[in-house]
């Protein structure tokens, strides 16, 4: 896919809504290090430093949906417990996540617990009860599910085997969104893979694939054959199949196939990399993608999530990023993953150059943007932009914040000589990114002081400066948009 049209296809994920139904689960991460082995077995200590908590399962599929600018409404069912309130607090963080869950007091909330030993899952614990909904409770869940099909532009299906997506529920659930034309993704834990016929699209791993059908898949061929078999018998009409370090092949009617390969990365934690895949690949579909490419954009997703720590997600710009080539000539080649901004500082670090950095939301560019940018560049060789998401805007700055989308925004920034390289990131602040990048010039805008600008402590402690950059007065988005709104009242 060319760029121009790429771009055009992830900057209609935001106008996108997504239905994600299934088994919700709550990933929690215990940190720490370990420096002897138990006296009382061989088994080590983990001297615990923190604890963090992260939507899973079908959560994480609505999660990562909206890490990427679209909507996502999630419908399941959890406990009533510490574990589903500690759930809902995670996705109340998440400004375009809308959580549709039914309680039941009889079961808990399927919680996984992973213990992480210097970047190395050590152990994991699991709390779960698998036991099928009660009829009553399908029902309810049911009528949840068909009242949020009518905004939905496509279905996911997210069936993790806790009990959630019974064989009655799921048909149920295809039957409902086929009558309202939205597409069904089925991310399939059953063997059966006959719970889930008249699905669109089918995405098991290579080991799902060969226990539905009965036979190996190792080979290109046995994959192909196997997918085949359930798309001729009308289970689905297409399949992506995940085979790990050989990639994804995409298997739809007639003699279409495509066998894409893995992306190379070094792999940190495998933890929700599928959900992030299926999360992409519906975005990819709802958007207008056709299924290969959605899958190329699913396996670009996956490589990335997997180079992260913990249940994590991926945002649009980290996916344009990844994709573009890195030629630094091009306008588009200015945007960078922070993993290949890092490879660009040391080759240019080795040519003896000084690196500036700066950030923001970079939301309606006007002439104080560009000063600040003028004023970053000229205090080095080259410059450094770092760009909030769309979901870290949205947090900062409230509902109807960014006004242009992470893509639009980067392109823009990209076409600004001053600037030599732009990476997206997803918090709140910079500081994680300025401690993996480390620049020699931290810049800021003079509505900051040294002392409250978030990173300055670490770039001058590893011998780097702080600038602080003039303002052009009375230049603001917030400004704009406030003028703008009062003459359309008027």
């Amino acid at each position: 896919m060319d760029h121009r049209s790429l771009l055009a296809l992830l900057d209609r994920f935001s106008e996108t809504r997504i239905l994600v139904m299934g088994d919700v689960m709550l990933d929690r991460f215990v940190y720490g290090t370990v420096e002897r082995i138990s006296p009382e077995a061989p088994i080590p200590v983990l001297s615990i430093d923190a604890q963090a908590d992260m939507p899973g399962g079908a959560a994480n599929v609505a999660r990562n949906v909206a890490s990427m600018g679209a909507h996502a409404t999630i419908a399941g069912v959890v406990g009533d417990d510490q574990w589903a309130q500690d759930l809902q607090a995670q996705l109340t963080l998440l400004p375009k996540i809308e959580a549709r869950f039914i309680t039941d007091p009889s079961r808990s909330t399927t919680l996984k617990t992973r213990f992480i030993a210097n970047r190395q899952q050590i152990m994991r614990a699991d709390r779960e009860q698998c036991s099928p909904l009660s009829s009553q409770l399908a029902e309810q869940l049911l009528v949840v599910y068909r009242k949020a099909l009518a905004d939905a532009d496509l279905v996911v299906l997210s069936d993790y085997n806790k009990g959630v997506l019974s064989d009655s529920l799921t048909r149920a659930a295809i039957d409902s969104a086929r009558i309202a034309g939205k597409p069904v993704i089925v991310d399939p834990k059953s063997m059966s893979f006959g719970k889930y016929r008249g699905a669109a699209v089918l995405t098991p791993n290579r080991r799902e694939l060969e226990l539905a059908c009965n036979h190996a898949c190792v080979t290109d061929e046995q994959i192909v054959s196997g997918a085949r078999r359930f798309i001729d018998e009308g289970t689905c009409e297409a399949m992506v199949v995940t085979r790990g370090a050989h990639g994804i092949t995409v298997v739809g009617p007639g003699a279409s196939v495509a066998h894409l390969p893995t992306i190379a990365r070094e792999i940190f934690d495998v933890s929700g990399a599928g959900d992030t895949a299926v999360a992409t690949l519906s975005l990819g579909l709802a958007s207008g993608g056709d299924t290969v490419t959605a899958a190329r954009l699913a396996n670009v997703a996956a490589g990335l999530v997997v180079a992260k720590l913990g249940t994590a997600v991926v945002n649009i710009g980290e996916i344009v990023a990844a994709v573009t080539q890195f030629d630094g000539q091009t306008d588009h080649g200015k945007l960078f993953t922070v993993e290949h901004v890092t490879q660009l500082m040391r080759n240019w670090r080795a040519h003896g150059l000084k690196v500036a950095f700066t950030n923001g939301c970079f939301d309606l560019l006007h002439t104080g943007h560009l000063s600040l940018l003028e004023q970053a560049r000229c205090a080095a060789d080259r410059l450094i932009v770092g760009l909030n998401s769309d979901l870290s805007v949205r947090r900062l700055k409230g509902e109807g914040r960014p006004v242009q989308s992470e893509v639009t925004r980067a392109t823009i920034l990209s076409s600004l000589k001053p600037v030599d390289a732009v990476v997206i990131f997803s918090e709140d602040t910079p500081l994680n990114l300025i401690e993996a990048l480390l620049p020699d010039v931290l810049v800021k805008g003079a509505d900051y002081s040294t002392d409250t600008i978030v990173g300055a402590d670490i770039v001058l402690r590893h011998g780097g400066k702080v600038l602080i950059a003039d303002l052009v007065s009375g230049q603001s988005t917030s400004r704009t948009l406030a003028r703008l709104t009062a003459s359309t009242v008027s």
